[in-house]
């Protein structure tokens, strides 16, 4: 389910520095701590944070999303970093609510897309714009080496953009296997 506010429990906790780092009362991110994402117990987090050196305190009860409710990678859009690297990259390193295999015509850029409106199942959204990309792209989903090539890369060619965030429009059911389909705007 897809409410105005993104997808029912996704993102509804985050941990927030309390001491120890300069991003006090701010959330304490991979950026922080390039395992992070590896750990899914709060009790273990924070034990990890604490062998850095910074306590942290667990906020629940909104979501904790960096700009839009939903984020979405295209699988074309990664295919000249694979080109580049020459590995296939990992979709889970974007972090996305959605990833959609492509079918022509849908394989416009993320600014091309920005403003338009999309249909996934009965959900309708509208791209607000390129997701920003940041060191967090660098560290592999299941704990391997990670590679500052791929941020280079998104940095130096795709102007450090990598999926769009969306606004939701229409809330509903979106399932895996949906069509993605750019609709008509809605008129206000």
């Amino acid at each position: 389910m897809v409410t105005p506010a993104g997808i029912e429990g996704d993102r509804t906790s985050a941990l927030f520095v309390a001491s120890g780092n300069v991003r006090v009362g701010k959330t304490y991110r991979g950026k922080e701590n390039d395992r992070l994402h590896l750990i899914s117990d709060e009790e273990a987090a924070r034990a990890d944070a604490a062998s850095r050196g910074v306590a942290v305190d667990v906020r629940r009860g909104e979501h904790f999303f960096d700009d839009a409710p939903i984020s979405i990678i295209v699988d074309c859009w990664l295919d000249e970093l694979r080109a580049h690297l020459g590995y296939a990259v990992e979709w889970e390193r974007f972090r996305p609510n959605f990833f959609v295999r492509a079918e022509l015509p849908f394989r416009q850029s993320e600014q091309e897309l920005q403003g338009a409106e999309l249909r996934i199942g009965a959900v309708r959204l509208r791209v607000r714009s390129p997701i920003e990309r940041c060191v967090a792209i660098t560290y592999h989903p299941r704990g391997e080496r990670s590679d500052p090539e791929i941020l280079r890369f998104v940095a130096q060619q795709r102007d450090a953009c990598m999926g769009i965030y969306c606004d939701v429009l229409q809330p509903g059911r979106a399932c895996v296997g949906d069509r993605v389909k750019e609709e008509t705007p809605l008129r206000s």
